[in-house]
């Protein structure tokens, strides 16, 4: 997204639909062409990307004139090694009489940086100390020694656990999970390690259905034949291996109700494709997920959300990485995933009916504006100008606002559309 080049084939034919005229949305089923025509923009996308030279994707290579922390995947002993090294630094500090105090690297929006070279968020290298001797900040002391017991259990007896079994084992001191899930995020950072190297995984919650196979600790899974609900994405990425497809591009869905659509239609089939969903917003396993199969397969990801700011967040956090884990930025981000739908300039242009268009709140409005303030967003001339007319429109959508031409015009004209013409930013 941060890159510049000459104007492609492709790019000179979508620029014809900068200013698009209305369509007739139930007409336009007919101006179709056989699958194999309507894939020939996908294609040429696949070539693009495939030309276009690796990006460095280490801080340290950069050169940064702010120092940035960036984080690695560990093994446990790897883990281990790092937790008695932070307590033994404790207890040095106890020794020279200066207390009991953990080091914790800030997570704060202003410790945050957007690195066009990387075209992602990362963390800067500020920290704050955690001393046990303070009333403002004992109780999460406390709270940090207990994760890194907990941790530490856990790295040498080789077993994962989920983050709600991590609350479960102390929630007289936890009391709620945001503050054990919090400060596990606080230690992965100080540990300088991913957050699925402390072997605490999220719970399933993002599927995936399509032209995929892999093995999942051994077992061969064919996504192809998971039926309409799909498979769910494994809350361990590291346990799937042997990644196989023949799939041309991979779909990404905001909602479960897209998907299933999708699914049931088998939509796979007539546009070889792998769609996903986090079922809003993403969930870990669903990034780290997405971020292996786009490694792994080398072909494009298109992105299908709400036509609304939190639509265009949720895209954002696959892209470029959320505030809480910008640390793990590095393994956690899909830089060049291609807007596809449902965009604003579509509501007109689809000719979406004024009952089913929602207008904007408030809120709505002051995230949208927020938006158009962030540098990645500001990177990308075509997200700006799409966000200009939802702010100047105060008028948003859903995916579902296509139903109303028909159940299946999502599957059977909207997308097969939207990928003849190469309509995607």
């Amino acid at each position: 997204m941060c890159c510049t080049a000459p104007m492609s084939q492709r790019a000179a034919k979508k620029a014809k639909l900068d200013k698009p005229s209305k369509l007739d949305p139930l007409a336009l089923k007919k101006r179709l062409k056989a699958p194999d025509e309507i894939l020939k923009e996908v294609r040429l996308l696949a070539q693009e990307l495939k030309s276009q030279p690796e990006l460095s994707r280490t801080l340290s290579e950069l050169g940064l004139l702010e120092s940035c922390r960036e984080v690695k995947e560990k093994d446990a002993h790897g883990v281990l090694d790092e937790i008695e090294s932070a307590i033994f630094q404790v207890a040095v500090t106890i020794l020279n009489g200066q207390g009991f105090s953990y080091s914790v690297p800030s997570r704060a929006k202003g410790n945050q940086l957007y690195v066009p070279q990387l075209d992602r968020i990362v963390l800067k290298d500020s920290a704050s100390q955690r001393p046990f001797a303070s009333t403002a900040t004992c109780r999460r002391a406390v709270i940090t020694t207990r994760i890194l017991q907990l941790v530490h259990e856990l790295c040498v007896k080789h077993i994962h656990v989920t983050k709600r079994d991590l609350f479960y084992t102390d929630v007289k001191l936890f009391e709620e999970q945001n503050n054990s899930d919090s400060v596990l995020d606080d230690v992965a950072c100080m540990l300088s390690c991913t957050r699925s190297s402390l072997h605490v995984v999220a719970s399933e919650k993002g599927v995936v259905v399509g032209r995929l196979t892999f093995q999942e600790d051994g077992d061969v899974i064919n996504c192809a034949r998971m039926g309409v609900g799909g498979k769910a994405i494994p809350p361990n990425v590291d346990k799937v291996s042997n990644v196989q497809s023949d799939a041309m591009f991979i779909l990404l869905v905001e909602k479960d109700a897209a998907f299933m659509r999708l699914a049931e239609d088998r939509f796979y089939n007539h546009y070889p494709c792998i769609i996903i969903t986090a079922k809003g917003q993403p969930d870990v396993a669903s990034r780290l997920f997405l971020r292996k199969l786009k490694l792994e397969l080398k072909i494009p990801v298109l992105a299908l959300v709400d036509a609304d700011p939190y639509g265009l967040k949720i895209l954002s956090v696959y892209m470029k990485g959320s505030m809480n884990m910008s640390y793990d930025s590095t393994n956690l981000t899909t830089p060049d995933i291609k807007w596809l739908g449902v965009r604003p300039s579509d509501l007109e242009r689809f000719s979406i009916p004024e009952q089913c268009r929602l207008p904007m709140t408030d809120e709505d409005v002051k995230t949208g504006k927020k938006l158009l303030e962030e540098d990645f967003i500001q990177a990308n001339p075509e997200w700006v100008k799409e966000l200009q007319i939802m702010v100047a429109s105060r008028v948003k959508a859903e995916i579902q606002a296509l139903s109303s031409f028909g159940f299946q015009y999502l599957s059977q004209v909207y997308l097969p559309l939207k990928l003849q013409e190469g309509d995607w930013v």
